[in-house]
């Protein structure tokens, strides 16, 4: 019986209870009920930490309930020694899975969001990875709410030790992508940092990932660098983010993408030149390196190649839903989310449908929803507990949803606004 699994049944024996209130006397037995284990495991006695005389399973069943406590979803009831109650908390402040938690927060049919450290959660992944999509914590000189590291070097090293587990069960063929900022500076100067470039090659010589492309995503970006550009003229607005893609094996890589799956609509100016039949005469371009011949051009195709410049507003339906669902549970907005277009466009570029999308950084688990909209399997680990349970809610209409007991009372009580999801 693993933490993960009894930490479930501990919170679950909670919610079990019609007033979601129990003793601990009555806690041990029916946490070992649950979970299969002999009643007689109770009884046993040795010494954990120097101290005689204690129960393995009482003391793993304590922690558990420690866990919960710092969670805000177990509190002691007032007046009754040894009681405790589920609670409901709707706090401002982020928390953190602590090292070792690993909670099934909420699942559907084809994936789960799982709450924990990716570093804990990440090695108990046993089936090939075809993708593996994440929007990183950017490097940023003031990190914000959720985290982020200063130090560009750090910055690397944190990244390729978040990615280094992934690669065992990476399918042959299989891809990551990683969205990165653009808008990274050195401290105090208008130069921009050089951490992507330090990061394209750590991943190369470390973990041995070939780089693909880097993909431009051209989003709706606010004027940035300030200081730079808006306060002292110096640097030019940015206007892209990153989306590296790589793969260990790019000789295999072809048994996987397509990328007539992408396929864009042709503008209306080349329809009409098709319609017209073509090129009406011979021509060379560039010493010959491109020639057009009679007719070229006159068979309608089913679209146009993508090119690697993704132009996604960033305001798209599935985010207003998680805001207004985060703010119906009064619980923390996320600062910094994509479309949900722009992992579309990767899932279906690299996978097909019953394939597993791994997120080791969930956030608002956008890679989740846009992978159940594709009928792909997902795993989405978040380790910012407000985040993940907002982030459920988009998920109610998926089949055989399920949300953990215990994350249930995260946040204000509330009605489901949604049915169905949608983006």
């Amino acid at each position: 019986m693993t933490q993960l699994n009894l930490f479930e049944h501990v919170a679950g024996a909670y919610a079990d209870t019609a007033d979601g209130v129990l003793s601990n006397a009555d806690l041990y037995p029916r946490v070992a009920q649950r979970a299969g284990i002999d009643p007689e495991a109770l009884q046993s006695r040795e010494t954990i930490g120097g101290s005689a005389g204690q129960n393995r399973l009482r003391h793993r069943i304590r922690w558990s309930q420690q866990v919960l406590k710092e969670l805000g979803v177990l509190s002691r009831v007032a007046g009754r020694r040894g009681f405790w109650a589920l609670s409901e908390a709707a706090g401002k402040k982020l928390r953190k899975a602590r090292t070792g938690v690993k909670l099934v927060a909420f699942s559907t049919d084809l994936g789960a969001a799982i709450w924990g450290s990716n570093l804990d959660v990440m090695d108990g992944i046993d089936e090939p990875i075809s993708l593996v999509f994440s929007s990183l914590p950017y490097l940023l000189r003031k990190p914000r709410e959720y985290g982020g590291i200063a130090d560009e070097r750090q910055y690397v090293d944190f990244i390729c030790k978040s990615i280094e587990p992934l690669l065992k069960n990476l399918a042959p063929g299989g891809s990551i992508c990683l969205n990165l900022t653009a808008d990274a500076y050195e401290p105090g100067l208008p130069a921009q940092s050089i951490y992507f470039e330090r990061l394209v090659v750590d991943l190369r010589d470390r973990l041995g990932l070939w780089k693909m492309n880097d993909v431009i995503w051209e989003g709706s970006k606010p004027p940035g660098p300030t200081y730079w550009a808006c306060v002292q003229h110096v640097q030019l607005c940015w206007a892209y983010e990153h989306i590296l893609w790589l793969t260990p094996d790019p000789k295999r890589i072809a048994e996987r993408v397509d990328n007539r799956r992408v396929l864009e609509p042709h503008t209306e100016s080349h329809q009409r030149f098709v319609e017209s039949g073509g090129y009406k005469q011979r021509a060379s371009y560039g010493d010959g390196a491109h020639r057009h011949r009679p007719g070229g051009f006159s068979q309608p195709t089913a679209g146009r190649l993508p090119r690697n410049i993704l132009k996604r507003g960033n305001r798209c339906a599935d985010t207003l839903r998680y805001r207004e669902d985060a703010q119906r549970l009064e619980l923390p907005v996320h600062g910094a989310m994509m479309p949900l277009s722009v992992p579309d466009h990767f899932i279906r570029l690299l996978t097909e449908p019953g394939d597993l999308v791994v997120d080791h950084f969930g956030g608002t688990i956008k890679t989740g929803m846009a992978a159940e909209k594709l009928q792909r399997r997902w795993i989405c680990i978040e380790l910012m507990l407000e985040y993940i349970r907002a982030a459920a809610e988009r998920f109610r209409g998926c089949a055989g949803f399920s949300i953990h007991p215990a994350l249930n009372q995260v946040g204000r009580a509330i009605v489901p606004a949604h049915t169905a999801h949608g983006g």
